[in-house]
């Protein structure tokens, strides 16, 4: 160490000192044999200075640790600071000081005095000693001579400032005199100057190297000159050079927007100025790469003949004929006029119907790429819109990232799950899919990522759900609706004896001499081993019985054959799981069978009512909703209406309490579609009279009496079917809904139309007389009930019959 300077790191609390008030500097710091002016508005501050310039004139000048701490406490100020004179001090018209301060000599604060208007401290004086050897005369030297070179140099620094130091001679005072100009210590003095020269010699060096190849009106020319020049000086390899280069060609070749060409361009010039190795640079290389990887004009050509893709459909997919007319009817229309918008269809159905793999159908129908992406638990509007580029790990939504994927501006798009996606802090994904899935927005999508406009016009979005209330309103209306309710048992035999048991064999090493499964056997797998709309269980079990077979193959056989056959299916699945035709064996008092529709398919929804002497209390079981306890208490209302004409007594619900149950009150249900068959229950427990067991009725009952549309007709009759019901009451209002219901299902079905609960009573209840039952009257306001009458039109493409 050249200075030995008396510090100690923890001054006494006591001992010998000064008293001296202390002006805290943020910003500055003040040196010995420095004269500074300083601007002062702290209240705190001003006192200590008129202290000051009260007495002694001397003043602690120290430095806070934070420049932006308002009012300091004794542990924001430094111990050791510059003990100073005010030279002079100048009140301004805005309340602030102008004081001019001179340092002295270096002090520690030994401790705070107490004083509430100012800071007023003990402090010492630091004694610096320096020993004049040889050595630190040959330092003194260089440092003059550097310092001279540097003032040269820095245009910064006044050249009077040579003559001023070249005149000092105390080693200590050198230093203080030029760290004031450069923030550092003596010992660090000469090695920082040389540092700071050597950075204005390369940039005089590029200044002189550039000035011989500009011209003065190219400035543009003269920034890309100067940063080559840096990157020389620096000794970069030209693979960044090349690296842009290559982009360069690219983007010249790349056809996309104008607009788009404009950002990249523009983002290129960026790069250009950048170091290869910053972040930001990263940023902008991923930006640049991702707009010219996007399909920006590359189109594949549609297949445009309608017998081909109807072909394509068929082999694919078993019934589904409202999609493939659909798809049909886009091909026919663009066959004629040309490019149309694509459209977008929401295909919404139980688990296992094909919806997805359809979209892949589709593709191949119309000859265009495919891309899926999944929307289940997304929650993140930035999944769809994509992340704002302000960080390096920054990326479009999944609707870019997927049309990068399929290389084609025109693929199908499936958006899988579109009921599932869910809303929290980070935004609402289903509202960002508006502009994505409207036909007349989705021609200038603009995702947070790219910042430009992308054309999503030409591609064929497909959505799947399996609950359409769960999709919101505004979505739902962008999309065109296609229900799938589900396969009836002959459908569900025919796409297993097509494509099912082909595909497991396959997947499971199996050929057809190895394994036959029969009509009866997978007719048995489907009523006795599976309950479902789909076919996903019903692939399972097939897949169960084929990997039984192969373990039966390779210890016996390798050519031996086995058939599967009703009478030996439940050596390979064990015991029948459910029982087919499962309506109630017999007629019960206060039981009747409703229809609900789930997300998995049509359901029987068994109703019991029972009645018990109390106090007209009405208790309600098996983890109803609202809806369906609104159903209830409107039944209960209905019935006391027409007590009379039942039989009851105008008060009976004051002498019982009834009790209404849904079984299977683990699962919740809810929905408008049950009040008449809790209507039927509760009139048949209060009147003893049973209901029909081979019936079974959806529909919604009002106050009057009068019965209310439902939906999901197709899936509940076909609920019924599987059930073994025999007959199905439903609204009269549903009429128009029974051209869906496969003609199959028809034949093995009567439908009976009613428009008000007498009438449903007169045909669910075991009756002797029902013509007579609640005749017709001014308070029962109905139409006479009609039948359905089944077409007599040949059978529907999906009535197969196997041998």
């Amino acid at each position: 160490m050249l200075f030995r300077n008396d510090k100690r790191d923890n001054p006494p609390a006591g001992g010998p000192g000064i008293r001296v008030p202390l002006l805290p500097l943020r910003d500055i710091i003040v040196f010995p044999h420095m004269v500074v002016p300083l601007f002062v508005g702290r209240q705190k501050s001003i006192k200590a200075l008129e202290e000051a310039m009260n007495k002694q004139k001397y003043i602690l000048l120290a430095a806070q640790r934070e420049a932006k701490t308002n009012d300091p406490s004794e542990e924001d100020i430094y111990r050791v600071g510059t003990l100073g004179t005010v030279v002079q001090l100048l009140r301004l018209p805005d309340g602030t000081v102008k004081v001019l301060v001179e340092g002295k000599k270096r002090a520690r604060v030994l401790r705070f005095l107490d004083e509430a208007e100012y800071f007023l401290v003990a402090a010492e004086e630091i004694d610096e000693q320096c020993d004049k050897t040889t050595e630190v005369e040959a330092l003194v030297r260089s440092v003059n001579s550097t310092f001279e070179n540097y003032v040269k140099l820095n245009k910064k620094i006044p050249p009077e400032m040579i003559m001023s130091v070249a005149s000092i001679d105390d080693p200590a005072r050198l230093a203080d005199t030029i760290v004031a100009h450069l923030g550092i210590r003596l010992e660090k003095v000469l090695g920082h100057m040389r540092s700071e020269i050597e950075i204005l010699e390369v940039e005089k060096r590029i200044r002189t190297r550039v000035k011989k190849q500009m011209e003065k009106t190219q400035k543009e020319y003269y920034l890309n000159e100067q940063m080559r020049a840096i990157q020389k000086e620096l000794g970069e390899k030209d693979e960044f050079k090349n690296e842009i280069q290559e982009l360069e060609d690219k983007i010249k070749q790349k056809k996309m927007s104008v607009e788009a060409k404009e950002k990249v361009e523009k983002e290129l010039k960026k790069l250009k100025m950048m170091s290869p190795m910053s972040a930001e640079a990263t940023v902008v290389r991923n930006y640049i790469d991702w707009i010219i990887s996007l399909p920006w004009h590359e189109y594949t050509d549609d297949k445009l003949d309608v017998n081909e893709a109807e072909k394509v459909l068929e082999a694919d997919h078993y019934g589904l004929e409202k999609v493939k007319q659909r798809i049909l009817e886009y091909l026919a229309v663009q066959s004629l006029v040309g490019q149309i918008k694509g459209p977008i269809l929401c295909l919404v159905g139980p688990p296992g119907v094909g919806k997805t793999s359809l979209g892949k159908s589709i593709a191949r129908a119309t000859g265009r790429k495919f891309v899926r992406v999944s929307l289940g638990g997304v929650r993140d509007e930035a999944e769809i819109r994509g992340h704002r580029r302000t960080y390096i790990g920054a990326l479009p939504g999944k609707v870019i990232q997927s049309m990068k994927k399929a290389g084609s501006g025109n693929p199908v798009f499936l958006l899988d799950e579109v009921d599932k996606m869910s809303t929290d802090f980070r935004g609402d994904p289903s509202s960002a899919l508006l502009e994505v899935l409207d036909p007349e927005q989705n021609a200038t999508f603009n995702d947070h990522y790219l910042d430009v406009d992308y054309d999503l016009s030409k591609v064929m979005f497909i959505t799947t759900a399996n609950a359409l209330e769960r999709i919101p309103r505004p979505l739902q209306d962008r999309m065109e609706i296609i229900r799938i309710a589900g396969y009836t048992d002959m459908e569900k035999l025919n796409i297993a004896k097509r494509y099912l048991v082909n595909k497991q064999r396959e997947a499971n090493g199996l050929t057809h001499e190895n394994l036959e499964l029969s009509d009866n056997a997978l007719l048995g797998i489907i009523r006795h081993y599976t309950k479902e709309a789909g076919v996903r269980n019903l692939e399972r079990e097939i897949a169960a019985i084929c990997r039984k077979v192969v373990v039966e193959v390779v210890k016996k056989d390798r050519s031996a054959k086995i058939v599967v056959t009703g009478k030996n299916l439940a050596k390979y699945l064990g015991a029948p799981r459910f029982r087919y035709a499962k309506a109630e064996g017999e007629q019960h008092v206060g039981v009747a069978t409703g229809l609900a529709w789930t997300e998995l398919g049509g359901e029987l929804l068994g109703t019991e009512v029972t009645v018990m002497p109390g106090k007209g209390k009405l208790i309600i079981t098996g983890r109803l909703g609202d809806v369906m306890q609104e159903s209830a208490h409107a039944a209960l209302s209905y019935v006391r209406s027409r007590a009379e004409e039942l039989g009851l007594d105008r008060d009976f619900y004051q002498r019982v309490d009834i009790h209404i149950h849904v079984p299977e009150g683990a699962i919740p249900k809810d929905g408008p579609s049950a009040g008449i068959t809790m209507a039927t229950a509760l009139v048949s427990a209060l009147t003893k009279i049973a209901v029909r067991h081979d019936l079974a009725m959806t529909g919604e009952v009002t106050l009057r009496g009068r019965i209310l549309p439902i939906g999901g007709l197709k899936e509940k009759v076909l609920a019924a079917h599987r059930g073994g019901i025999k007959h199905v009451l439903i609204p009269a209002e549903n009429e128009k809904d029974i051209k869906d219901i496969p003609s199959t299902i028809l034949r093995t079905i009567d439908i009976h139309l009613v428009s008000h609960m007498d009438e449903v009573l007169r045909q669910a209840l075991v009756l002797e007389n029902p013509a007579e039952f609640l005749k017709p009257g001014p308070v029962a306001d109905q139409a006479p009930p009609r039948p359905f009458v089944p077409p007599t039109a040949p059978a529907a493409e999906t009535d197969v019959v196997t041998h």
